[in-house]
């Protein structure tokens, strides 16, 4: 497999794992969103949920800049 397929398939896989992990995090902001409607403090579990998944997803996209970058150059 070319070096362009193999950054294409990458990139494909790394987009779907993004919104994957985007999925999975709505349900800890809503009930983030809705405690701060409600004026009181949000779960633990969900805060910490929420910022895991930040944080994974955040490094996924830098993977996927790096990635896209490496494919423009070729």
């Amino acid at each position: 497999m070319s070096r362009k397929e193999e950054l294409k398939k990458q990139i494909a896989e790394i987009e779907k794992e993004i919104s994957d992990l985007e999925q999975k995090r709505l349900r800890s902001q809503s009930v983030i969103i809705e405690a701060f409607i409600d004026k009181v403090d949000p779960p633990a579990t969900d805060a910490e949920y929420f910022k895991t998944l930040t944080s994974i997803i955040n490094l996924q996209r830098e993977k996927l800049q790096m990635l896209v970058a490496e494919l423009e150059s070729l």
